[in-house]
């Protein structure tokens, strides 16, 4: 097949220049930031709110609606919006803050991303906006009057969607060149009535010349010529004009505080940056806009009443050249980056023959896609503060981040989310660059280098976490995302992988290894203790903070991870070996570690020890709390936990071992010479399906103790998807009795009941799609190795006989099913929500969320996490070839 249009321009450049310099790279909430907090006690949700965003100039970033920017952010274009009803311009999305909601941080508006190209040579969003007052006292209100037992107040609840009186607002942007971006607004009116609206195109500059930096003295400036016209000058980026079809006038102001409003001091200008704000709500009336029109900060008023069920499209064009006939053409090109982006996804989804799946794997990726964003944190400047601003709090200096001085960021980054988690997570961004591999190779490859370079790793090998608390532990799937990522590109470069990319992870890799081995196994018996883990309140305890009681806590999910960690390094090693032999002394020794780690979790104390993460009498995994009078417990939540030791798996070619000398004899010496170890994982001399070799924690007994247990319905399999928790502790909540409290893990399948962790997360019951993919490519490779001739039960108790392949795609195929229409055409993801189940105004259009209830699929947490749950999007795709759809046949029955 000849390359489309979009590859070819993929194919041009693989940094993020060029197609890729503009993009959606603005955040959707620069607020209540760590990166935007100045404060003596640390609290960014109320340094700088929802409110006062619309009057204070940020120090790191930019937030808008539909936001488009350069890669480093300095021209930023976004969309302002009025219903000539609300007391505030509708500039960015909307949310409660973390103490302001039952559940923590929410957003509560109505937007999806609809389609993007990895170059964003065409980008599609829909947001949502009601035509009455936006329900923001309704909001605060209701959900702080709530507890955490009740569910959350959204947006859809409050009634203002019911009458379909609300505008939708279709956001393009479509690129004739690589500087030549043409953008459109098309805004419909869903309601019977005709309704005002004015429609605002923005343009900034990002503010970088308040801070006092001799090298950012440089004030750009912009001005207006007629109604049609704003001319940009920027001395980085040059001249750019941004042409506007039909304005109705040009508004200009500066993008600074307005010291006076919110602090009662004086102000740097008579136009700070919320005048244009000022200038519309008053009706026109106030004089709060430049009248010389020039600034840092413009708008274009278009205004329009609309009626009843018609819409209106407005044209601006963005360009660094002067023409003559700005919106000449402008249809038959932005049509033709469409039927290129078309083009795209029909030769990626060739296998994907049912169109909602093709929809939903499409909205995934423009999710993703989307989700990028330009994220700045100069983490030694932020800690001694700036030399035009007040000093910050001298506390600041041993608070948090303070130990991460080295950190420097200002890069084009995969957020998990943009509005609730619009900053860089380590293990979210493991597993983004997943699906973000099968669009651009290229850019999921230096995702996973950014992290590790030595402006972003600590000098002592960890991952920055995320800004929180870049000390947090994250679990350490960077290496398994590397190999991932490598498998996609080398298939989609018919066969050929990019080995200097693996060598060159492999060795920041190696750095971060030996920081796990040296602070995470304090004893140095090769058991590991994490602490959080990423798994928040999975736990009876918060694992982030010490143990109460002086206990110590050793975890089946670190050590699981740390063995998974040693079989991926072993697998990368080896791949690097075929080409360069020197590394099948570092494949060796990731061999003789994974052994270790093997031989730990069987027996804790040593060989007479009776105490070991694995319980012959529930045939589980469970994490082991030793007390301080000598006492070892363990812990016997059947969590998902439990489950993690499954990923330890990896398949070894024969054909490539015989390539292989030195580390094939270091391999059969060691087994030969140490049967106390070899015991413990599936016989190296014991091939498998085409001669393979399996390297597993689970020999055969305890991965089909483990499986039994994991698909069981009863227990961790539900119809969408494998549990965080076992429903088991739905009538049998674990209890452990300390100092005369009683500590409870309960079975919650959705919002998060406890106080663990706080925020909005759960790992009591719901189903996490990271976790979940984790289940399913760890059972493909043990199918690569047993073949079709061995046979579980699928599900557990059901009589019904399958291969192990067959049970991963038929859990793969209950995930999809979160998001795919029933046959009344609903989606378990919108739950009882009528309006969101039936109108194809919201029906259509698909929400990624956090993670889903444990029973039913609803969506909880984040509504707008594409970021790991766009792993769905990979889901179908594996499916797809598979050619899945008889796998659920009819019973084998089981000789009892």
């Amino acid at each position: 097949m000849a390359q489309g249009a979009e590859k070819v321009r993929l194919s041009l450049q693989k940094e993020n220049k060029g197609w890729k310099k503009w993009g959606p790279y603005l955040s959707e909430r620069q607020w209540g930031t760590v990166r935007e907090d100045y404060s003596g006690n640390g609290d960014a949700w109320n340094y700088i709110t929802h409110e006062m965003a619309l009057s204070k100039a940020y120090r790191w970033g930019e937030d808008g609606i539909g936001g488009f920017s350069d890669n480093k952010q300095h021209i930023c274009l976004s969309f302002g919006f009025w219903n000539h009803k609300d007391k505030i311009l509708k500039e960015r999305i909307f949310g409660l803050t973390n103490r302001e909601s039952n559940h923590g941080e929410d957003v509560k508006e109505m937007y999806y991303y609809l389609d993007s190209t990895p170059t964003h040579s065409y980008t599609k969003m829909l947001y949502k906006y009601p035509q009455q007052l936006f329900p923001y006292d309704k909001l605060r209100q209701e959900n702080q009057r709530r507890g955490k037992q009740d569910p959350e107040y959204e947006i859809m609840d409050t009634g203002v969607f019911d009458n379909d009186e609300y505008f939708d607002i279709f956001i393009e942007h479509a690129k004739a060149d690589e500087e030549d971006i043409m953008m459109k607004v098309t805004v419909f009116n869903r309601g019977k009535e005709e309704a005002p609206i004015t429609v605002l195109p923005q343009i900034m500059f990002r503010n970088t010349w308040s801070w006092g930096y001799e090298a950012f003295n440089y004030k750009p400036i912009m001005n207006g010529i007629s109604n049609r016209l704003i001319e940009v000058t920027h001395r980085k980026h040059g001249k750019y004009n941004l042409y506007l079809d039909g304005a109705d006038e040009l508004l200009f102001c500066e993008n600074e505080t307005n010291f006076k409003k919110l602090y009662g001091t004086a102000n740097n200008t008579a136009y700070p940056k919320d005048g244009i704000n000022d200038y519309i709500v008053s009706g026109q009336k106030s004089n709060t806009v430049n009248p010389n029109n020039i600034g840092t900060k413009a708008a274009a008023r278009f205004t329009k009443t609309i009626k009843g069920g018609e819409s209106f499209t407005f044209r601006l064009r963005f360009v660094n050249h002067s023409i003559s006939e700005p919106f000449g053409g402008f249809e038959d090109l932005f049509n033709k980056r469409i039927r290129e982006a078309d083009e795209f996804y029909d030769d990626l989804q060739r296998d994907v023959a049912d169109s909602d799946l093709r929809s939903i794997q499409r909205q995934s990726y423009a999710g993703m896609l989307w989700s990028k964003q330009f994220y700045y944190y100069n983490v030694y400047e932020w800690l001694k503060g700036d030399p035009a601003q007040p000093g910050p709090n001298q506390g600041r200096k041993w608070g948090r981040n303070s130990g991460w001085k080295h950190l420097y960021a200002a890069n084009i980054i995969s957020m998990p989310d943009k509005w609730e988690y619009p900053w860089f997570a380590a293990w979210d961004l493991a597993f983004h660059c997943v699906p973000l591999a099968r669009v651009d190779a290229d850019f999921a490859k230096r995702q996973l280098e950014i992290l590790l370079r030595e402006y972003y790793m600590h000098p002592n090998g960890q991952i920055p976490a995320y800004e929180w608390n870049f000390s947090d532990v994250n679990p350490p799937v960077h290496g398994w995302a590397t190999w991932k990522v490598y498998e996609i590109d080398r298939e989609q470069n018919n066969g050929v992988g990019d080995i200097e990319f693996l060598e060159k992870i492999f060795h920041k890799l190696l750095l971060n290894f030996t920081w796990w081995v040296n602070q995470k196994d304090d004893t140095g018996n090769n058991i590991f203790s994490g602490g959080f883990l990423g798994l928040d309140n999975i736990g009876v305890f918060d694992r982030s903070t010490p143990m109460p009681f002086g206990g110590k806590l050793q975890q089946a999910d670190a050590t699981g991870w740390m063995a998974m960690y040693t079989l991926n390094m072993l697998r990368i090693s080896v791949e690097i070996a075929l080409v360069h032999g020197v590394y099948q002394d570092m494949a060796s020794k990731f061999f003789e570690h994974f052994l270790h780690i093997a031989g730990a979790m069987e027996s804790i104390g040593g060989k007479n020890s009776s105490i070991s993460l694995w319980d012959e009498e529930d045939q589980f995994y469970y994490d082991v709390i030793h007390i301080p009078n000598g006492q070892s417990i363990l812990l016997k939540v059947r969590s998902i936990v439990g489950l993690i030791p499954l990923f330890a798996v990896e398949i070894l070619d024969p054909q490539n071992l015989d390539k292989l000398p030195v580390f094939k004899r270091r391999v059969e010496w060691v087994l030969a010479n140490r049967p106390d170890l070899a015991r413990l994982i599936s016989r190296w001399f014991e091939s498998g399906k085409g001669e393979n070799r399996l390297l597993s924690i689970l020999r055969g007994h305890r991965m089909k103790m483990i499986m039994k247990r994991m698909l069981d319905e009863s227990e961790f399999l539900s119809d969408y998807g494998v549990r965080a928790l076992s429903k088991y502790h739905e009538e049998n909540p674990y209890k452990f009795y300390i100092n005369g409290e009683v500590l409870q893990v309960d079975y919650t399948p959705a919002e998060a009941l406890t106080d663990i962790m706080g925020g909005n997360s759960n790992w009591r019951g719901p189903i996490w799609f990271p976790l979940n993919y984790l289940i399913f490519d760890s059972l493909m490779k043990f199918h690569t190795y047993y073949g079709e001739d061995f046979m579980i039960e699928y599900p557990t108790n059901s009589g019904n006989l399958t291969t192990i392949k067959e049970a991963a795609l038929a859990i793969a195929c209950r995930l999809i099913d979160i998001f795919k229409k029933d046959s009344e055409g609903r989606r378990a993801v919108y739950g009882q929500d009528e309006k969101m189940q039936k109108d194809p105004n919201f029906n259509d259009h698909v929400l990624f969320y956090e993670y889903f209830h444990g029973d039913n699929g609803r969506g909880c947490g984040a509504s707008h996490q594409t970021g790991w749950t766009g792993l769905v999007a990979e889901l179908i795709h594996k499916t797809a070839k598979e050619q899945y759809s008889a796998i659920e046949k009819e019973p084998v029955e089981i000789d009892k």
